[in-house]
């Protein structure tokens, strides 16, 4: 029992800062049979049934959890690079053959990151075993080579080195090779089953639907006639009628949707097993059954269809008393985890997020089972043939070409080459960018691409759009911790507090140099290491100690009023790790060179942030830390990660870094276990994450571009089960993170340009946000980062520059890339911080220490009953729902003070008097005089003419803001925006 209570409490304390992370949420693998109306059974299969009722949200309030993992995964605007970046643009090619004799193909573009002048290098290899993309920076002054791109993507020998191919058709084959990742439109099967049906032949010999099912179809897509038909087709016959007349056609997100309707496919009375409807539903990959009855009728099972083909079904119930669908997911054993989650219970209400919901799930389904080994096996032959087939044509042209050529770099012509062969090469290059441009035309008209991309999401807010924190902010950051709605930030001005709209408190002052740190609330301690080299220090503060030294502006701490804050035998520490989970006690591991330092601290409710007052503490907590052992190591480690054990007791473990491999290291008796070894010749490690799924540990390994996942088994016999398993899944970055935060079910990659956003369970791709000048400042709770721009939630700019003709090309000889301003003129320009909300990402409200150290805005407002004032602090901890009612509340109030009408003039002369408010010491409220009833009359007007205006009209923020002050005396500011109240 005791093992259970900490193993739950760990993933819960860790789950209240990044959300959770289990599997469970996709169902579970059950064993399916049908059987006939004899009992005797037909067939039987394994698949993964995704019900809702996983109930991982038993333990939330209603209305805490809000779905925000409903996305399409891997969407192509972010994955056809070529059709993306390349096709029509100046870019260079190259082939070659490995060390094993395989052929590759190898692409390069220089391009401008969806208009926001970073100019990077984008790569694809295309290998038999599929594709490879990659990002690299740009640098002016170093020359990039294809033996270091090559190196990036670990292929760093060859049989055969690569040579450029000049000729434009390339063009076609490489688009011919990615369009082997799949489709980007989909055709669906809709089987209508009536109530008690069982068996195929039964559902598939329904002539017609009934009412509830017509709904249906007509909340999936369009009826259309298929005979002249122009759009996708999915395999219908759009000029005989011999697939039926009409079908159910939609386009999703820019990904046009056939729908193949077993009731409007042909019917033969003679044919019960109907097989011309089983022709094309039995060969979809993912199938709507629509059954009809109660839910105590029995139910469909998929192997009730006799289907090769078909892996994915989606079972959709009405319920006309409440109006809803209830829907049912069964996923083929060997189809890997896809998203989104289906909710608990998986019942719909509102119709199109239902369709919304049905629609990303059913796409997500199908990209999923084409990882699957029966089709990625058949994807791998089909393009290990057009890759050979493709060497074996080009290879011979290849030897015809002037060998100089094949050797120059990623430069478009030779700076000192002669006019007559520049003039060659230019126009080499402008027939290359004209076949280009007419290819990509011709395949967007065929409808081969994802012409109209995000369609329906520039008015969804996502979950990883940020807010403004601090504007303009001009120090460089060091390291940041958070510390309850605020934010402590080293600089090279020193430690400040920075709090959303007020000024920054500077709390130490440059001479403290701090180079890491931990702000833990709940035990009322500030750590942090301090300078480099020999001088560095662990030093400890208590925070209430801290805070009380901004509250009395006292004077502000320097490096030598700390001495006695300094950890004993830490001094020469280059790094430190703390658990996550610090509910018995907190440990911290020191690494001073390649030693390790165990320390810990006793957990003291004493010592705890609420009960300061009532049993005060020494200023320093030193004396209350212990040393416990000193670990050696071989080498000095990189990344440190502390790993709670099952029981707590002898089993907890380090995971430490260094030199090409991940190591576990028992913290009772110093043993080492080799737990990964990186099989490349640079390594740079990023960060290993520990992960607690459904209470057990498991470390996210991130180095170079990958990211792995390992699961971490309890020790046996003194050393832990280290060994493949099937929970071990990873994934590959676009480009190199430099951090790597979890926020389940995502997980983010930051670089120095953007944010790569995609879902831990799998790995796939969600969005990938381009950040000019980034840099992540904090990640323990909510997300803080500075940068020159915010991070918006949609991807106009990416599907703008797909039809654009002015989008950036690669610079030619003379059109070298435009750098930032700042770069160019050497200007220092003012940065922001911005803050993602950890609530957004996780889906539900987040418990955690709320209190900020700085003294909070308090607003009040009056009522005629003499209520106590409302005291609102710019805190985006409140729900929108806490906030709609605070402000219902207020109006309402604020409305029942108005007695009777005031005249127009006895208003306009009450209004050139300033309202005041008069406190009572007694009651701490505020007492309200007579001009305060003029806040009803003018909040009512105010009310109505908000509600007919938008912020985006220029004339009426205009008129806005030339009105009087007095005449808006109470004003209701950003309240569905920004989440705050502001009542003046």
């Amino acid at each position: 029992l005791m093992k259970r209570f900490y193993c739950s409490s760990i993933s819960e304390d860790l789950g209240c800062r990044r959300g959770e992370f289990s599997r469970k949420h996709y169902g579970s693998v059950e064993l399916l049979i049908s059987s006939d109306a004899d009992g005797a059974i037909q067939r039987a299969g394994r698949f993964r049934v995704e019900n809702g009722s996983s109930g991982e949200n038993t333990n939330y309030t209603p209305g805490t959890w809000h779905r925000t993992d409903v996305h399409l995964e891997n969407p192509e605007y972010h994955t056809r690079w070529y059709f993306k970046y390349f096709l029509g643009k100046v870019h260079q090619n190259y082939i070659g053959t490995d060390a094993e004799k395989n052929p590759f193909f190898l692409s390069v573009v220089l391009s401008d990151q969806n208009n926001q002048r970073i100019p990077q290098y984008h790569s694809i290899l295309w290998r038999k075993t599929g594709t490879q993309k990659i990002c690299l920076p740009y640098s002016p002054t170093k020359t990039l080579s294809v033996k270091s791109i090559l190196s990036a993507m670990s292929l760093d020998k060859f049989e055969k080195s690569p040579r450029e191919i000049f000729h434009p058709e390339i063009q076609k084959d490489l688009l011919v090779l990615e369009e082997q990742e799949g489709s980007v439109n989909f055709k669906f099967g809709v089987l209508y089953a009536k109530d008690g049906q069982l068996t195929d032949d039964e559902m598939f010999s329904n002539e017609t639907g009934s009412e509830s099912f017509q709904r249906f179809l007509h909340l999936l897509g369009d009826t259309i006639t298929l005979k002249g038909w122009s759009g996708y087709r999915g395999g219908l016959d759009t000029k005989n009628d011999t697939t039926g007349t009409c079908s159910i056609y939609t386009v999703f997100q820019g990904h046009e949707i056939m729908f193949h309707v077993s009731t409007m496919l042909p019917y033969s009375r003679e044919n019960k097993q109907q097989v011309e409807r089983k022709r094309h539903i039995g060969n979809d990959i993912v199938t709507i059954i629509f059954q009809e009855g109660e839910e105590s009728s029995p139910a469909f099972k998929p192997s009730m269809i006799r289907s090769h083909f078909t892996h994915i079904f989606a079972l959709v119930r009405y319920n006309k008393q409440n109006d809803s669908y209830r829907l049912k997911i069964f996923s083929e054993e060997s189809v890997p985890l896809f998203g989104p989650p289906l909710p608990s219970p998986p019942v719909f209400t509102n119709h199109q997020e239902f369709r919304d919901f049905v629609l990303v799930k059913l796409i997500n389904g199908e990209k999923a089972t084409l990882e699957t080994p029966t089709f990625s096996q058949k994807r791998q032959r089909t393009l290990d043939m057009l890759i050979r087939s493709l060497y074996q044509d080009m290879m011979p042209d290849l030897h015809k070409v002037n060998n100089m050529l094949n050797r120059r770099s990623f430069s478009d012509v030779l700076p000192d080459s002669p006019k007559s062969t520049r003039k060659k090469e230019e126009a080499r290059q402008a027939e290359f960018v004209r076949l280009g441009q007419a290819l990509k035309l011709k395949t967007t008209v065929k409808g081969d691409t994802a012409a109209n991309l995000a369609t329906t999401s520039f008015c969804k807010k996502e979950p990883w759009e940020s807010q403004s924190f601090c504007s303009n902010f001009p120090h460089e950051v060091v390291c940041a911790d958070s510390w309850g709605q605020s934010l402590l930030v080293s600089t090279d001005a020193g430690i400040l507090l920075i709090d959303d709209g007020q000024p920054s408190v500077q709390v130490f002052d440059k001479t403290l140099q701090i180079k890491q740190m931990n702000v833990l609330e709940a035990l009322d301690l500030l750590i942090v290491r301090t300078d480099k080299g020999k001088d560095s220090r662990l030093l400890v503060f208590r925070l209430s100690a801290v805070q009380k030294d901004i509250e009395t502006k006292q004077i502000i701490r320097s490096k030598y009023d700390c001495r006695e804050n300094k950890l004993e035998r830490t001094k020469g520490c280059h790094l430190y790790a703390i658990n996550t989970h610090h509910g018995s006690e907190l440990r911290i591991v020191v690494a001073i060179r390649n030693k390790l330092l165990l320390v810990t601290k006793k957990y003291n409710p004493r010592n705890t942030v609420s009960s300061n007052s009532l049993l005060p503490s020494p200023e320093s907590p030193v004396e209350e830390f212990q040393y416990i052992r000193e670990i050696c190591l071989s080498d000095p480690p990189v990344v440190m990660t502390l790993v709670d054990g099952p029981t707590g007791d002898s089993d907890n473990m380090i995971c430490v870094a260094y030199r090409h491999q991940f190591d576990l290291v028992n913290e009772s008796t110093g043993e080492s276990y080799r737990l990964h070894h990186v099989e490349t010749n640079r390594v740079n490690f990023v960060a290993a994450i520990d992960v607690y799924e459904d209470g057990e540990a498991g470390l996210l390994l991130c180095y170079n571009y990958v990211c792995q996942y390992r699961k971490v088994y309890p020790f046996s016999g003194g050393s832990p089960l280290i060994q493949p398993s099937a929970y071990d899944f990873q994934f590959s970055w676009n480009q190199v993170p430099y951090a790597v935060v979890c926020a389940f079910p995502y997980v983010l990659a930051f670089t120095t340009d953007s944010i790569e956003i995609r879902l831990v369970v799998n790995g796939n791709l969600v969005h990938t946000a381009v950040v000019p000048e980034l840099q992540l400042v904090a990640s323990r709770s909510d997300i803080y980062f500075k940068a020159s721009a915010a991070v918006s939630g949609s991807s106009d700019s990416s599907s703008k520059e797909m039809s654009s003709k002015s989008s950036p090309q690669t610079p030619t000889a003379y059109e070298k890339p435009e750098c930032p301003l700042s770069s160019l003129e050497g200007e220092v320009l003012c940065k922001n911080l911005y803050k993602i909300p950890l609530s957004n990402l996780v889906g539900r409200s987040i418990e955690r220490p709320l209190k900020s150290p700085l003294a909070p805005r308090v607003i009040t407002t009056t009522t005629s009953s003499g209520i106590a004032s409302l005291a609102v602090t710019q805190s985006l901890s409140l729900s929108r729902m806490e906030i709609k009612e605070i402000a219902s509340r207020t109006r309402k109030e604020l409305l029942g003070l108005l007695d009777e009408p005031i005249p127009k003039t006895e208003s306009a002369q009450k209004q050139e008097k300033v309202p005041r408010r008069e406190s009572d010491p007694k009651k701490g409220a505020v007492r309200s005089t007579s001009s305060d009833r003029i806040i009803s009359s003018s909040f009512e007007g105010y009310s109505e003419r908000r509600h007919h205006s938008t912020s985006s009209d220029p004339d009426t923020l205009a008129n806005r803001e030339e009105s009087s002050p007095s005449s808006y005396p109470f004003q209701l500011i950003s309240l569905y925006d920004e989440d705050i109240i502001d009542l003046k």
